[in-house]
């Protein structure tokens, strides 16, 4: 049965409405022979801000990624989101092609009374929260069969593990363009199809290669030529390599129609110190400075703040050491991440600690914040240092 417009206004009368308060359309809602059978749990609403809406409208897609023993993120082309359900005590209705009052303003409607169906209904809808992208495993898969060059026996192994691009987007929880980003950091680079990381050893043969042209060479190391690389270096390694080396440790430009690199003295001075650390537990911290200034390439300059995120001083000890700890090998969870810190040393100073929480601080968030949040601070000889809220076991 349909309702006339007499029984909408017998209607209106009884809730004690005036109906020239009203729009003149009524909608009159039933369910339809579906709606009256399905359940709550039938239907998903997502709530987006206009930016994903924008995206989907253009034609980009939004993904849900994750592991069944993982909770479910959602990616748009460049950023990932924690999915959470929220609950609501109003029953939320699927209406299609329901007109809003805007639109019943901008459009004459010829009867006033709109006869719609109900399609189906919910009492919750899943909401998005911007969250870091969850790139740890990225390394984790990766560093599973690192590359050692072209002779390597792994390379004859068929059994080892390789990822390509969609099999990283399919087990990774982060966006493409995320994804992308971190393989730049990792320095990973795209062989036969596959993306690999360089086993250290073999990523410090290619650059001793080209340190040691360089100064064959006399070049600057401003201005290091990729041709006369490829050219002096290729009967000794895969000019892929080569170059990839290159783009590691050095920036690319163009002169006069010839690429060149200007090679990184931070990072060729970083490298060459976790070279030294990685088999050291502790090292006396005088004697690693004036070997680490040895063993680096004439004409560049050690210093300790090239080490951010790699390797810690502990000045308190007699004599004073360095250690490796790299950032990159700490947990990604914020409280599991500071619990790790602060069980390694019970009270850290701010610009000690910070290399090993910076990228923690999500959009609008700052170091200070994230120890207001997790530590206590107090002074020690004069200076601010943090130390954990709870018990460290």
């Amino acid at each position: 049965m349909r309702r006339t417009r007499e029984e909408v206004d017998a209607t209106l009368q009884i809730a004690k409405l005036n109906a020239a308060e009203l729009l003149p359309a009524v909608h009159c809602l039933r369910f339809g022979p579906g709606a009256s059978g399905a359940a709550a749990g039938d239907f998903c609403l997502l709530e987006l801000e206009p930016a994903l809406c924008q995206q989907l409208e253009a034609g980009h897609s939004l993904v849900i990624r994750g592991d069944k023993d993982e909770p479910a993120v959602l990616c748009s082309k460049d950023k990932t989101y924690d999915l959470k359900i929220a609950d609501t005590s109003n029953m939320l209705l699927f209406i299609p092609d329901c007109k809003t009052p805007d639109q019943v303003k901008k459009k004459e409607v010829q009867c006033n009374i709109i006869h719609t169906e109900i399609f189906g209904f919910s009492n919750n809808y899943w909401e998005l929260r911007r969250c870091r992208p969850k790139l740890k495993k990225l390394k984790k898969l990766l560093m599973e069969n690192t590359y050692e060059g072209p002779d390597s026996q792994k390379e004859k192994d068929s059994n080892c593990s390789k990822y390509t691009t969609e099999d990283l987007l399919d087990q990774i929880q982060a966006s493409e363009e995320e994804i992308m980003t971190q393989l730049q950091v990792l320095n990973a680079c795209e062989i036969g199809g596959y993306w690999r990381i360089l086993e250290f050893d073999y990523e410090m043969k290619l650059l001793n290669h080209v340190m040691q042209l360089v100064d064959s060479e006399s070049w600057s190391f401003g201005k290091v030529s990729l041709n006369v690389c490829l050219q002096e270096l290729g009967p000794l390694e895969p000019e892929e390599m080569i170059e990839h080396c290159l783009k590691c440790y050095g920036k690319k430009y163009i002169d006069e129609g010839e690429v060149y690199f200007e090679l990184s003295a931070d990072k060729i001075c970083r490298a060459t110190a976790q070279m030294l650390l990685q088999n050291a537990v502790k090292f006396n911290l005088a004697e690693f400075q004036e070997v680490w200034q040895q063993s680096v390439p004439e004409g560049m300059i050690t210093r300790l703040d090239q080490l951010k995120g790699l390797a810690l001083v502990d000045r308190h000890s007699r004599p004073e050491i360095i250690f490796l700890l790299k950032v990159d090998d700490l947990p990604e969870d914020n409280q599991e991440r500071f619990n790790s810190l602060f069980s390694l040393r019970e009270k850290w100073t701010e610009e000690d600690i910070a290399p090993y929480i910076q990228d923690l601080c999500g959009e609008k968030q700052t170091i200070g914040a994230l120890l207001t949040k997790y530590s206590r601070s107090s002074m020690q000889n004069g200076v601010k240092v943090y130390n954990s809220r709870r018990p460290i076991s």
